[in-house]
């Protein structure tokens, strides 16, 4: 028996090194061919070119890394609630990120990533290849390790890092932009906090408006509907402004009135499909939950389109920098600090984020969609329509935001009301046993039972009922609990609702205590968030002396 078992482990760890096998060899063989395409498109580059093949291996690497770890949080909730499956997630994000790369990736990337350091440092070019290469270098490999130990962290907070710390040792501390970085430290608070507080918003909504209800499917005839247009609303407005602003030009008003139109049209084509559906639905909120299915699902294609055509720059924004600045060298024409972005630098972005993210991305989806709370169908909407409404707000304000920590916090956010309430709850039912003490288990047992079940209206008027209770019997039948009836509580004398014993209170208060946020995720992910920057500039500013050293080897 021992030797069987000892068989069966052996053959799992077999199993499991094969795989870490056959992902390693696609990840370099996609590394490798990214050195062909680079020596194939840099005909025109007779000096360097061995500097643009490196550059283009390490953005092949920095590429896989982003889809390994950043696309988790536009498909993880999805995933979690079991809207789609892994596979699914998986096949959606890779489509959707490469062809947002692609299509809509952009004709410019700043190279001086968010006005970090000085434009001038731009006029030694060989500084400034070095700075991005240590820069591209360093984010890849702290990609790489958050990914390695399941913490979702900022791509662009990455490469920020890693632009800093060279930009500091090529040119010291003078040159870095302290308001701008400064900018970027408090997005580490107001987007998990922005994300989590809209998301659990939303979330409250729903609850009262719909899961609450005695009728939830009556309710959720009329509520869903408004929720589709609003999201249909916020995620137009969200792919115009931000997934398709390099390919479609509108103005604001023009952004909003489109956004409104395909709201509208998105309402009146659900409301009598959610009302034929409702007809032969069950009244429970998992029933209820199906309704956010398709959604989730449009929710995911979106938000990989929009980070596809955005955090693609990235991986390729300081590769197309190099590649310009040689260039440059090449023609000895100048070059600006804005990078023409070559169709081949976008393909080996685009397709570098889907094998990344097909290879060792359901690490990260799992982390995201069910290791840090539960989600249902319900709380993985809030979510994603927190992801494209929060980055909206934000941008209105003016306010610095990362998209990693707005949906990450949002998770967070509906994990956290849950708690709050489930906590509140569990105060109100110790009032109502020390009210009643001195009488059985089994009857506040079946009371409290039955309490739990009632919609909140009911939960209301009962709880009244209770607090009057103790001045007058009278006054809890105008509550409308009556006492001796069949109420739907099953009660019969409130005089003899018992309390529970201290062992009996003990175990209730162990189950409403319960942490609905897994606390060592929280901890761990938010210990990542804080040293995200500083330990790529570390590292980056470490690449850089050693990029400098060789060179004077060579």
């Amino acid at each position: 028996m021992d030797s069987m078992r000892k068989l069966d482990k052996l053959e799992k760890a077999t199993h499991f090194n094969r795989s870490d096998f056959f992902k390693l060899s696609f990840a370099i063989l996609f590394i490798l061919l990214t050195a062909i395409i680079a020596l194939y498109y840099s005909s025109s580059i007779d000096h360097g070119i061995y500097i643009l093949i490196v550059a283009t291996m390490v953005g092949g690497y920095m590429a896989i890394n982003i889809g390994a770890n950043d696309v988790a949080n536009n498909v993880g909730p999805a995933v979690g609630s079991k809207a789609l499956t892994m596979g699914g997630a998986i096949l959606i994000a890779a489509i959707c990120e490469a062809g947002g790369a692609i299509i809509a990736g952009g004709d410019v990337v700043d190279t001086i990533r968010s006005g970090i350091v000085s434009p001038t440092i731009a006029t030694d070019q060989e500084t400034f290849i070095n700075i991005m290469l240590a820069a591209l270098i360093s984010g890849a490999i702290w990609l790489h390790l958050a990914t390695a130990v399941g913490a979702p962290v900022s791509t662009t907070h990455s490469i920020v890092g890693g632009i800093l710390g060279a930009g500091i040792m090529a040119g010291g501390f003078d040159i870095v932009n302290w308001g701008e970085m400064g900018k970027i430290v408090s997005s580490w608070v107001i987007s998990p906090l922005l994300g989590g507080g809209i998301a659990a918003a939303f979330l409250f909504f729903i609850k009262r408006t719909i899961t609450y209800k005695e009728d939830k499917l009556k309710a959720a005839k009329t509520v869903v509907p408004l929720l589709l247009f609003v999201m249909s609303a916020a995620f137009s407005m969200y792919m115009i402004s931000k997934g398709l602003k390099k390919v479609i030009t509108l103005s604001l008003p023009m952004s909003i009135a489109v956004s409104l139109v395909i709201g509208i049209v998105v309402f009146l084509i659900c409301r009598p499909l959610i009302a034929m559906a409702a007809s032969k639905m069950d009244n429970t909120k998992e029933e209820v939950g199906k309704f956010f299915t398709i959604p989730l699902i449009f929710a995911a294609a979106l938000l990989s389109f929009a980070h596809g055509t955005n955090d693609v720059a990235n991986a390729i924004g300081p590769l197309a920098a190099i590649n310009d600045t040689l260039k440059s060298i090449e023609t000895g024409i100048a070059t600006d600090a804005k990078a023409t972005v070559p169709l081949w630098i976008m393909i080996v972005g685009g397709f570098g984020i889907s094998l990344g993210l097909a290879l060792y991305g359901p690490k990260l989806i799992r982390t995201v969609g069910s290791e840090i709370t539960d989600l249902d169908q319900v709380r993985a909407f809030c979510v994603a329509m927190s992801a494209a409404v929060t980055v909206l707000v934000a941008s209105a304000l003016g306010l610095p935001v990362s998209s990693t920590h707005i949906a990450v916090g949002a998770v967070f956010g509906v994990g956290f009301l849950r708690e709050g309430i489930k906590k509140h709850y569990y105060e109100i039912e110790q009032n109502i046993i020390i009210a009643h003490d001195g009488v059985e288990t089994q009857k506040i047992n079946t009371f409290l039972a039955e309490f739990r079940k009632a919609p909140l209206a009911r939960k209301q008027l009962i709880l009244k009922g209770l607090k009057q209770r103790r001045e007058s019997e009278e006054a809890l039948a105008a509550a409308g609990v009556v006492v001796g009836t069949d109420d739907g509580l099953q009660l019969t004398k409130m005089s003899e609702l018992p309390t529970l014993s201290k062992k009996d209170q003990k175990q209730l208060k162990k189950a409403y205590k319960e942490e609905l946020v897994k606390r060592s995720a929280f901890n761990k992910i938010v210990a990542t968030w804080l040293i995200t920057v500083p330990a790529a500039a570390i590292l980056s500013g470490l690449t850089f002396l050693l990029l400098r050293w060789a060179q004077t080897l060579g």
